[in-house]
């Protein structure tokens, strides 16, 4: 186990209540001041958080003054939104996203904007997740030589880091649950279309969904009862409401006696660390009384040969969800289409495309065959859905499927890009499906956080959140603490 030491103890948010929500507040930006330089995680923060703090609990508001840190692809009306892309340094659009006028209704205190993988880490195919032109390369708290992965980077090293109560990441495939599941903490990928994406820089209509990133269950499912909801903009959340629930309700008592959990053993990956650490979380649900099947299943593969074609679908999307957003900018920007985004790296490669290039965006700039693109969509959507989760819940009656997310956080290597072990997870399918991916933290190898995953049904989000509670209750794994220092081998880890 490793433990905070002394230096970081006494820069640590009481586990009891403060004092205010306004000192919690300032606390907060006080550790971040203090130990936000090692990581990177924050690009800008609020110094009127603890007032707004306080005022908000005054009002006996849900979140009580609360502080959440915000993915910065995401529009807040005090600072520009700029995806990580000096393209969009001066994106001040004045205006706060649905989602975000919904925290702060209820009484949710933006702490500031969280760094990113730019452009949620779709310009280029070897990228190195946390890196932005505007905020530098976020690195892993619990060993600083390590990805936090991404794209929602700053949101879980910032959470992970305790830089505040909970953070707001956004996902496409991964950029929710990777981050949480290698910085140690929960994360849910809700159902596409419960949380509005407007105002939200964009890959894909059919995929993008914000988040909550939290170090608890039950703080993930506070901070979604405030930002789910019908936004009239957003189509996708037509059904919203009709799915809104308190998503806290009985997370408490939720019993897994009884419940069959399908099992992806072919999804644990050969990292036998991993496999290990899965095997002990299984044993604890089992000892819960939960009644384990396991599942013999190939993921698909991202090819025309196969039918699944996901990046067509996410690169046609691209080019069309990207220009609408920057056509719709109120604020004076230098881009306004994929092509202009393009041309200005190539004008700015020096600060733009120091390390990586930009593949992905001019792939995407040439993917405009229609007929194409809604035949791959038409696939994806069965291949993950009915064919795919529906199916294996159905045929072996489980109430939902657990893998481990990813592995633990690999080396950063500005050079060659990431080293991603693919063979470990199932997060494409609830991602191209569009259903709910919740991770939670399970242990760790040699000190790396890894996470494990619950994927239900469309709208089951309420249902995976109760087992992921029902999981942290019986857990035995001793989770790390981070060290904001390279990763060092410990053989008591």
């Amino acid at each position: 186990m490793r433990t905070l030491p002394i230096a970081l103890a006494a820069l640590a948010i009481p586990a009891a209540a403060a004092a205010s929500p306004g000192s919690d507040a300032q606390a907060y930006l006080d550790r971040i001041k203090a130990l936000d330089g090692t990581i990177h995680s924050v690009i800008v923060t609020n110094p009127d958080a603890p007032a707004e703090a306080d005022a908000a609990a005054k009002a006996r508001l849900p979140l009580g003054g609360r502080t959440v840190l915000v993915k910065d692809n995401i529009e807040t009306r005090e600072w520009a939104t700029t995806a990580g892309s000096l393209a969009l340094k001066d994106n001040f659009t004045k205006r706060d996203a649905p989602l975000i006028a919904r925290l702060r209704k209820d009484g949710g205190v933006v702490l500031g904007k969280t760094n990113l993988s730019e452009w949620a880490n779709m310009r280029s195919s070897h990228s190195t997740s946390g890196w932005s032109g505007v905020g530098g390369l976020t690195r892993n708290p619990h060993a600083t030589d390590r990805t936090a992965c991404g794209s929602s980077s700053g949101s879980g090293a910032a959470v992970a880091a305790n830089f505040s109560w909970a953070a707001i990441g956004t996902e496409t495939d991964g950029s929710v649950t990777c981050p949480s599941s290698v910085n140690g903490i929960v994360g849910l990928k809700p159902t596409v279309g419960l949380v509005s994406r407007t105002g939200v820089v964009p890959i894909s209509h059919s995929q993008d969904t914000p988040g909550p990133m939290a170090r608890s269950v039950y703080d993930a499912a506070l901070l979604l009862n405030a930002i789910s909801g019908t936004d009239p903009a957003d189509p996708a959340t037509a059904d919203a409401d009709a799915h809104k629930t308190d998503f806290t309700a009985g997370l408490s008592t939720y019993s897994l006696k009884g419940v069959r959990i399908g099992v992806m053993r072919k999804q644990i990956g050969n990292d036998k660390r991993v496999a290990a650490l899965f095997q002990q979380a299984m044993d604890n649900l089992k000892a819960a009384g939960a009644v384990l099947v396991d599942i013999d299943y190939d993921m698909p593969d991202d090819s025309h040969a196969s039918g699944f074609d996901e990046m067509t679908v996410l690169l046609y999307e691209l080019r069309e969800d990207l220009g609408k957003y920057l056509t719709s900018s109120p604020a004076d920007i230098p881009i306004r289409s994929l092509a202009d985004a393009i041309a200005f790296n190539k004008a700015h490669a020096d600060k733009e495309m120091p390390w990586f290039g930009q593949d992905l965006f001019e792939k995407a700039e040439e993917t405009t065959d229609k007929a194409a693109y809604e035949t791959a969509r038409a696939n994806d959507v069965r291949i993950t859905g009915p064919e795919g989760i529906d199916k294996l819940l159905a045929d072996n009656k489980v109430a939902f499927l657990v893998a481990p997310t990813v592995g633990p956080a690999w080396t950063i290597d500005l050079v060659n890009g990431g080293n991603y072990n693919g063979s470990i997870g199932i997060g494409t399918l609830p991602a191209v499906s569009g259903y709910p991916h919740l991770t939670v933290p399970m242990g760790a190898v040699k000190g790396l956080p890894v996470g494990l995953s619950f994927v239900g049904a469309k709208w089951s989000d309420h249902k995976l959140l109760e087992a992921g509670a029902a999981y942290e209750r019986v857990r035995t794994a001793v989770l790390p603490e981070p060290t904001f220092a390279p990763w060092k081998a410990d053989p008591d880890s």
